[in-house]
């Protein structure tokens, strides 16, 4: 059977609501239609992405962000910006587009300290910081130890850059290992959906905003 790739957005898009996640990723049924939330994110990691790494001035519309940006860039290490993190099923990393590419990742900032066998993930938040969402920073660090087998120690970080503050997360090496059973259990459950066809609607309050009109459970509908 075809590979079934998946990220941290994929994964948390399924368990959200499998038929959501069917009607959207598999049948693609209702194309991404760009929001002004979603214009100024994608603005924003770009404008950070050329400073950092074309050193690049950043745009005066975004220029409030630049002094966090560069207190990170004092960190000891090598820095890439928008680093693309691909893995095969056997946690071997390959090509952000190979056939059997299992999981997919961007680290918005990688700052590598090959001295200390340290990384810093950092990735931008133009949202709210109301729910941080840790389990990136997991899935991330897992992929970090993957990727640079020397290293032994990853803190992450999510930024929420427009509301100044941050999430803070750290994994050592050691621990790695049973964070990947614990993804290898969720992303089997989207395996087993394309292989039976059963995507099963997970009705919320949220159900009023899904793309998905012409489910049961939209009001829409």
């Amino acid at each position: 059977m075809k590979v079934v790739s998946w990220s941290h957005s994929a994964l948390k898009d399924y368990e959200g609501c499998p038929k959501r996640y069917q009607e959207i990723k598999v049948l693609k049924n209702y194309p991404f239609t760009e929001t002004e939330a979603t214009r100024y994110g994608n603005q924003v990691h770009e404008a950070i992405e050329l400073y950092i790494r074309d050193n690049t001035p950043v745009p005066d519309a975004y220029a409030q962000f630049v002094p966090v940006v560069d207190e990170l860039l004092k960190k000891p290490g090598r820095k890439l910006a928008e680093q693309q993190m691909a893995l095969t099923k056997e946690l071997k990393p390959c090509d952000w587009k190979a056939k059997d590419v299992w999981v997919r990742g961007i680290a918005d900032l990688l700052i590598i300290d090959d001295d200390n066998m340290t990384v810093w993930v950092v990735d931008w938040k133009t949202g709210s910081d109301r729910y941080p969402d840790r389990d990136q920073l997991k899935l991330m660090s897992i992929m970090v130890f993957a990727h640079y087998p020397h290293i032994r120690k990853v803190n992450s970080a999510l930024l929420f850059i427009v509301k100044g503050s941050m999430t803070k997360h750290s994994m050592t090496f050691d621990q790695a290992e049973s964070h990947w059973w614990d993804y290898r259990e969720r992303a089997a459950r989207i395996e087993q959906a394309h292989e039976t066809g059963v995507w099963n609607a997970k009705p919320s309050p949220l159900c009023p905003w899904c793309p998905a009109t012409t489910c049961v459970h939209h009001p829409k509908h």
